[in-house]
């Protein structure tokens, strides 16, 4: 079993040059890092519609792992 989990909305999310890459955004189950992943290469291009949805994605994730980690940890102080 993953501790990441992906966002369905990208399922069908391939890049605009048509090489059969693909993007996935996922949360990290117990620590709640966000992990963005382009798979097949190192590079994808999106069209306007498809980033938006990238986007969207990042921001639902970014969402998940702030309320996932707020639950578990007092805030850490910014001083070192």
């Amino acid at each position: 079993m993953s501790a990441f989990a992906s966002d369905p909305g990208l399922d069908d999310i391939r890049d605009a040059a048509g090489h059969g890459t693909e993007v996935d955004v996922a949360v990290h189950l117990h620590d709640g890092t966000v992990r963005l992943s382009i798979l097949w290469t190192q590079e994808i291009l999106l069209n306007a519609d498809d980033a938006d949805q990238v986007a969207q994605a990042l921001q639902r994730a970014t969402e998940q792992s702030r309320r996932n980690t707020a639950t578990r940890r007092p805030d850490r102080s910014t001083s070192t």
